[in-house]
């Protein structure tokens, strides 16, 4: 069975048995309410301890793919990683959307939206700060999709191994449910 898309947001909200007694500090958490700042996000944190990237070419054109991806609600119809969700506002900045994913939920808000070539979201879970991007680009007359994460925290530095096996496999599967999903959207609008 392998590791799935976003088991490591969920890997990390279950390392903690007793979510009360939070290992990280107050003031951690504070700094990473703190990052997003004013200014949008430009991207992952490269200084990050767990980096992940992948990328795929998707049959479909940039609007299928982003209308795939931002229909938040639907995620669990098509990634069979995600077992709930829902979403305060739709896909737009500053909607707040939480998430199961394995055994964690994960909270997580939108941070940029340029439809349909750039989204991008920072998640919490347990203290962990994860930042994820989701570039769409036209080529010819396909998509070309790049995903960027990074997970920053005491949690992440804890089990950062295992952690960044599993986002580098979740990021591929990511894509790979989200090809399957937007290439037969795209072939149902033209059949």
């Amino acid at each position: 069975m392998g590791v799935r898309w976003l088991t490591p947001l969920a890997i990390l909200a279950n390392a903690v048995s007793h979510p009360k007694e939070n290992l990280m500090p107050d003031v951690m958490n504070r700094a990473i309410e703190d990052a997003a700042g004013e200014e949008p996000l430009a991207g992952i944190n490269e200084a990050a301890p767990i980096v992940g990237r992948s990328e795929i070419e998707i049959a479909a054109n940039p609007e299928v793919v982003w209308r795939v991806l931002t229909a938040f609600e639907r995620w669990p119809a098509w990634n069979e990683d995600v077992k709930s969700i829902s979403i305060q506002g739709g896909a737009t900045e500053g909607s707040v959307f939480r998430w199961k994913a394995g055994p964690g939920t994960i909270t997580s808000t939108i941070q940029r939206v340029e439809p349909p070539r750039l989204i991008a979201w920072t998640g919490r879970t347990l203290g962990i700060k994860a930042i994820h991007f989701w570039w769409l680009d036209p080529r010819n007359g396909n998509t070309f999709v790049r995903t960027e994460e990074s997970y920053d925290g005491l949690m992440a530095r804890a089990l950062r191994g295992p952690v960044q096996k599993a986002l580098d496999n979740g990021l591929v599967n990511g894509l790979r449910y989200l090809k399957t999903e937007a290439e037969s959207v795209s072939a149902g609008e033209r059949g």
